[in-house]
């Protein structure tokens, strides 16, 4: 069984590396969805979704990708986060059985701090495609570097996602703020309100990794709507509103929360001042992903939809799990302590 490597051709063979968490999962749910036929292979703890044949192997562990033997795919999609030599494993093993390979990268893969309005161009971190664990931003360039090496640069699609938020998301960003206007009472909203958002909802992210995988795309792409797609004030109404709690959103400015000692992106978790970490964070240039069909779904639809999961009691545990990215959220104490020096 030989892999059809033809850039023509839609892949109807799908593997996914992974495939049981937030993009991986809307990867496996979105190929479903299309009829193709999937193959996931992860550790074996997690159910996959129904439909998806699944293979079970350790990718860090000697053997571990054994079950991928006399398997042939047209496309691959790959989330890894860690190590780069997992994902140098994983494309070596599967260079000659798959048509391409789609590496869910990041744009924290540019050099810090990504200056404001820039798309691919901007300058990148360092990356070694054979080492182990080392940071964030370089385990993710490595990751791209070992895929290019395997794969080729024609064959080789990166996927540099920005802010991911929806359903499953196990980082617990977006349900930090829905649980917290569930709490109701006065919640600290960081303004300026029209301030523009840049985000990507993973299953419009999960759309494009196989609609541009499938039309034969390759080389780097930033995946984040354009800025301003939604406002920090459109944000947090939306949250508020389909909690149904009482909540009401107290606005403080920027100089307000850095007075606070409060600190952006993680104790107010997607929220940045005006000034270099949003130019970085939520202005990058889209326009060369927008020309190659992504499409994003309203902020109200990714409110809404992430909220039913975490009522339903899947996303409960999102803002406390065991996840270096996911100490979020602003304690009750420090924020309450924010709005009385504010001034009530």
């Amino acid at each position: 069984m030989t892999a059809n490597t033809s850039a023509n051709a839609s892949p109807t063979r799908l593997l996914v590396l992974g495939g049981t968490e937030f993009v991986g999962r809307a990867t496996v749910e979105a190929g479903l969805a299309r009829g193709w036929d999937v193959t996931v292979l992860n550790r074996g703890t997690k159910p996959v979704p129904k439909g998806a044949r699944a293979l079970v192997g350790d990718r860090t562990a000697p053997g571990g990708l054994a079950a991928l033997e006399g398997g042939a795919w047209d496309l691959v999609v790959d989330t890894w986060s860690h190590g780069p030599r997992a994902v140098r494993d994983a494309a070596e093993a599967l260079k000659e059985r798959a048509g391409r390979y789609v590496y869910v990268s990041t744009c924290s893969v540019y050099a810090w701090p990504r200056p404001a309005g820039t798309g691919v161009e901007a300058p990148l971190v360092a990356g070694d495609p054979d080492a182990e664990a080392r940071d964030y931003p370089s385990d993710k360039r490595g990751g791209e570097l070992a895929v290019e090496r395997a794969f080729g640069a024609e064959r080789s699609l990166f996927a540099r996602a920005g802010l991911i938020l929806g359903p499953y998301e196990n980082v617990g960003r977006l349900p930090w703020w829905l649980l917290r206007m569930r709490r109701g009472g006065e919640v600290l909203a960081p303004g300026p309100r029209e301030l523009p958002l840049a985000y990507i909802d993973a299953r419009d992210l999960a759309q494009w990794l196989l609609d541009a995988g499938a039309a034969g795309r390759s080389g780097p792409y930033d995946l984040v709507s354009p800025s301003g797609h939604t406002t920090m004030g459109e944000f947090l109404e939306a949250c508020r509103a389909v909690t149904g709690a009482d909540a009401v959103l107290r606005w403080l400015s920027p100089e307000q929360v850095e007075a606070a000692g409060i600190e952006p992106w993680t104790e107010l978790p997607v929220w940045c001042p005006p000034g270099e970490l949003h130019g970085a964070m939520h202005t990058a240039d889209v326009s060369r992903t927008v020309a190659a069909g992504l499409r994003c779904r309203p902020i109200g639809e990714t409110v809404a939809d992430t909220w039913e999961w975490v009522r339903d009691g899947l996303g409960e545990a999102m803002p406390g799990r065991t996840n270096p990215r996911s100490a979020l959220g602003l304690e009750a104490g420090k924020e309450a302590e924010a709005l009385e020096g504010a001034g009530r």
